[in-house]
């Protein structure tokens, strides 16, 4: 029987797809099997089942799609190597502190897990406050969310920018985008929860990234017991927009966990 190559589960942001990480599958797939997952309500996965006025969407959730999407690919109780961004990586360190002895080790770009953050840090605050004005907005005023949204994690002006059908597809992601949010608000761990997590891990910013995700991920790799803190070219986006500086960052990461893993 052939040996099976180790493998590596992909999570990806908000607003995205499982196909956000096709080029670092290029570049990782000699190696490892990969395991990209479309988080729910995006790409194929279907929106959150029994959304009502009493409905509350937690990160829970989130991981238990994913590991009911990845359970038919690997072998019961196999370990793998998790990579998630943005709202991805806070699903992946939830789902890393579920099953902390199946994860090989933790890469994040950026997780929006300000759960983990005081109420009163800025980086809390400052995300709080976009939160509250995406909120603001009513059901009939989805694309002004959606503006708020997409201009804060890229730059002010960019959904206007975007191609009308671009608007539109994103515009109709926002209802999901609310219930990301809700999902990360109201996680209950703490910094002092991932003293757990003693897998290696990489943790990923992007240099022009808003301050609240940089604030963070500073927070992040001081607190994980074995992290490597590493900042790249470009913005919160930057796995998508900046491929080139932060995939084979991934896969020297990945390829030095092995090893060690071994």
């Amino acid at each position: 029987m052939p040996i099976m190559k180790p493998a590596v589960v992909l999570l990806h942001s908000s607003m995205s797809s499982k196909a956000q990480w096709a080029d670092l599958i290029s570049q990782l797939e000699d190696g490892f099997r990969c395991i990209a997952v479309d988080l729910l309500g995006y790409g194929a996965s279907p929106f959150p089942a029994d959304v009502d006025a009493g409905y509350v969407h937690t990160l829970a959730h989130e991981v238990d799609a994913v590991n009911a999407a990845i359970a038919s690919r690997l072998e019961p109780g196999e370990a793998f190597h998790l990579i998630g961004h943005s709202f991805g990586g806070a699903s992946a360190l939830h789902m890393a502190r579920r099953m902390p002895e199946r994860v090989l080790s933790l890469t994040l770009f950026e997780p929006v897990a300000f759960h983990l953050l005081p109420a009163q840090h800025p980086a809390r605050a400052e995300i709080a406050g976009v939160v509250e004005r995406i909120n603001a907005c009513g059901p009939q005023q989805d694309r002004d969310a959606t503006r708020i949204f997409i201009d804060y994690w890229n730059r002010a002006g960019a959904f206007d920018a975007a191609p009308p059908a671009a608007q539109d597809k994103m515009a109709g992601m926002i209802a999901k985008v609310r219930l990301d949010f809700q999902a990360l608000l109201g996680e209950a761990a703490t910094m002092d929860d991932l003293s757990a997590l003693t897998m290696p891990s990489l943790v990923m910013s992007g240099a022009h990234s808003p301050a609240s995700t940089r604030l963070l991920a500073e927070a992040l790799a001081a607190a994980l017991p074995d992290a490597t803190a590493l900042q790249t070219r470009g913005g919160h986006m930057a796995p998508i927009t900046h491929g080139a500086a932060v995939n084979p960052a991934i896969v020297n990461f990945l390829a030095d966990a092995e090893v060690t893993a071994d």
